[in-house]
């Protein structure tokens, strides 16, 4: 059984006076995928941003409840969210290169957490490649504008650059919802060689991609985690009748 990487206990979100999450409470294991589906608005995107507390940057959001990296706690109001955030990688909806090179896309983090030697430097943007399933694609091109990648290439150069820091776990809000069905199969094969080493949470709206990529899976509904559980348990045997009803596709 792997060690527990991340824990949220009664976390809570609102807007405002709006309620966004409420209450959840959820665990997520080392080396483990864990797939967070629902229809749109049901919480499940807010509960990830907060992990990292991105949250943090939208006016009126409130965030009640404990979120615990190890022994960390995340909302404390002493911790230092840059270092939080080089601990839980994010991973977009959309590719958000920046406007650099290939090789400085990779190099900005290590880099802004201190890392000068140029051969460090070089060790890092190809071994971050490699695991991102990028680098024979662009070994000869790592001084070209990261913008002139395909946009398959652009999401695992961001997958690249959030590894380059060393994190413990991987965030990723449908990071494959924008990428062409090629594109998407290069994704997922990627997250089943980076959950060998990473704790990987994954929002998606496609069920098929959930049950192929996840070992967990957790339900949300109106802010709240319906059902929980190995990912096959819940696409075959689901024990909640409102999570039957939205895997057989009778709403969301």
């Amino acid at each position: 059984m792997q060690p527990i990487a991340m824990s949220a206990k009664d976390l809570s979100v609102s807007y405002g006076d709006s309620p966004a999450v409420r209450k959840v409470s959820l665990d997520f294991a080392a080396k483990q995928v864990t797939a967070l589906i629902g229809p749109s608005g049901c919480g499940k995107s807010t509960f990830l941003r907060s992990l990292n507390r991105m949250n943090d940057l939208i006016p009126n959001c409130v965030v009640t409840g404990e979120i615990w990296i190890r022994d960390q706690d995340v909302n404390s109001p002493s911790t230092d969210v840059v270092s939080l955030r080089q601990k839980i990688g994010m991973v977009w909806q959309r590719p958000n290169p920046f406007h650099k090179s290939i090789y400085e896309n990779i190099a900005f983090g290590p880099r802004y957490h201190g890392v000068k030697n140029k051969k460090k430097l070089d060790e890092i943007v190809e071994e971050s490649l490699k695991k991102a399933a990028l680098w024979e694609e662009t070994k000869d091109r790592l001084h070209n504008s990261a913008l002139a990648l395909s946009g398959g290439q652009q999401q695992r150069l961001c997958i690249a650059r959030s590894i380059a820091v060393k994190p413990e776990l991987i965030l990723m809000d449908e990071p494959a919802s924008a990428l062409d069905p090629v594109s998407t199969s290069k994704i997922e094969e990627l997250i089943a060689e980076l959950k060998q080493d990473y704790c990987i949470v994954i929002v998606t709206h496609n069920m098929h991609q959930a049950a192929r990529v996840s070992d967990k899976t957790a339900f949300f509904l109106n802010g709240e985690v319906v059902e929980h559980d190995l990912t096959h348990n819940i696409f075959t045997n689901p024990q909640k009748p409102a999570t039957n009803d939205y895997i057989t596709g009778r709403f969301g």
